[in-house]
């Protein structure tokens, strides 16, 4: 028991120091926002950052109320939703005139539902 607690800290301690690795190169501006992406085990973030100015242009969750309901489109599960997600963020972003950005995975492996995510928000017009 003790040791499963250990190894789940030492897990997100690895992923905090990974992004803290990949955060050393990725920087986001007003011109080209960092794309952020956090995954929890149920739900999947993405949001657009200006690191400059150290403010957020545009956010979304699995959570919002447009998705809540289920990934009409991309399929089922939470890989579909992922997609989905990364539609809205993109079509969201495209309205406020963000065409490129800077992939930030947040210390995740780009697989499952952080490429999906990423695949999506390339679907809907985000260049990175």
């Amino acid at each position: 028991m003790i040791k499963a607690r250990k190894l789940r800290k030492s897990r997100q301690l690895q992923r905090k120091r990974r992004h803290a690795r990949i955060r050393k190169k990725v920087h986001g501006t007003s011109g080209r926002p960092r794309l952020a992406v956090y995954r929890s085990l149920r739900n999947i973030e993405g949001q657009l950052i200006d690191d400059d100015a150290r403010h957020t242009l545009v956010g979304l969750s699995t959570l919002a109320p447009d998705l809540r309901e289920g990934p009409p489109d991309a399929g089922s599960g939470k890989i579909g939703a992922a997609r989905t997600a990364g539609k809205r963020l993109a079509e969201r972003a495209l309205e406020r005139g963000i065409t490129t950005v800077v992939f930030d995975r947040g210390g995740y492996r780009y697989h499952g539902r952080v490429k999906a995510f990423a695949e999506g928000a390339r679907e809907g017009g985000l260049v990175f």
